[in-house]
C-alpha cells in the first residue's frame, strides 16, 4: 500500500482538550497503513502542564484555566494568535528516531522564521527555537548554540542571555506515533507568559513575530509552517 504524503490540514480555532483527545484516539486506532496527519489549529486562552510538570512554575493563572498533559516539558502557554502544529506520524514507518524528529520540527520553524526574516536558533539544553532581542535577523551564531559534547559530560545549563522564546514544543510518541508538537507565536496577548516560568524557565522572555516588527496574519503564518513541517518530516 502506498501511504499519501503529508498534507497539513488547517482546523481553525478548536478546543485544547477535545483537540488532544481527538489526537489520543487517533494514535490509539491507526494501523501501519494509517496515513500520516497534520493538525494546524490555534486554542483559546489555556495553560498546558507537562507529565513531569512542577506546580511551582505555574505563578498566578487567574482566570486562564490550567490542564494537565500527557506531553513531555514543563508548563507553556497557548492562546489566540498562535500557530499550533500537530504531526500525527509514524516514526517507524518514516525510518527515523525521536531526536532526529525534534531537530525535524526546530528546522520547519527556523525555516518559517526565514521567511518572514527572523533568523531562529536552538539553544544547547532547551528545545524549542530563540530569537536575539536586539538583532532578530541577523545571522551571527550564537554562543549558547549546542555544540559537540565529550562522551560522559554533563548536559550544559540552559543560558538565555539576550535572548527570547518564539516556539515551543512538547511531544508525546506513544508505539513509535507521534502526537501533541509545536506552537509558533504569531501576533498573541503575551502577557499570560508572564504568568509563568514559561517551560519552566524563571525570567525567560517570550516574543512573538508581531513583537519583533514582523505583522502575519495567522493564516499567513499558518499556512507557511504547515508546508515546512510537511517537507521537513518526509521520511
Amino acid at each position: 500500500m502506498t501511504i499519501p504524503p503529508l498534507q497539513p490540514r488547517i482546523l481553525g480555532r478548536v478546543d485544547y482538550g477535545e483537540t488532544v483527545a481527538a489526537m489520543q484516539r487517533f494514535t490509539a486506532e491507526r494501523t501501519s497503513d494509517t496515513a500520516d496527519e497534520l493538525w494546524i489549529c490555534e486554542h483559546p486562552a489555556i495553560y498546558t502542564q507537562g507529565f513531569a510538570g512542577r506546580n511551582a512554575h505555574i505563578l498566578a493563572p487567574g482566570n486562564i484555566p490550567v490542564i494537565a498533559t500527557n506531553r513531555g516539558g514543563q508548563v507553556t502557554h497557548h492562546g489566540p494568535g498562535q500557530v499550533v502544529a500537530y504531526p500525527l506520524l509514524d516514526l517507524q514507518r518514516a525510518g527515523y528516531y525521536v531526536k532526529e524528529y525534534v531537530y525535524r520540527l526546530e528546522d520547519a520553524v527556523i525555516r518559517t522564521l526565514a521567511h518572514f526574516g527572523i533568523t531562529g536558533h536552538r539553544v544547547a539544553g532547551a528545545p524549542g527555537i530563540y530569537v536575539r532581542l536586539d538583532d532578530p535577523g541577523g545571522h551571527s551564531m550564537l554562543a549558547q548554540r549546542p555544540q559537540k559534547r565529550t562522551a560522559g559530560s554533563a548536559l550544559p545549563q540552559p543560558d538565555f542571555s539576550g535572548l527570547g522564546k518564539i516556539a515551543a514544543i512538547g511531544i508525546k510518541v506513544s508505539r513509535h506515533c507521534t502526537y501533541h508538537g509545536v506552537a509558533l507565536n504569531v501576533a498573541m496577548d503575551l502577557e499570560p507568559f508572564s504568568r509563568i516560568n514559561p517551560c519552566g524557565y524563571a525570567g525567560l522572555q517570550t516574543v512573538d513575530l508581531a513583537s519583533l516588527g514582523i505583522h502575519s496574519s495567522w493564516s499567513d503564518a499558518a499556512l507557511v509552517l504547515g508546508q515546512q513541517l510537511a517537507r521537513r518530516l518526509a521520511s
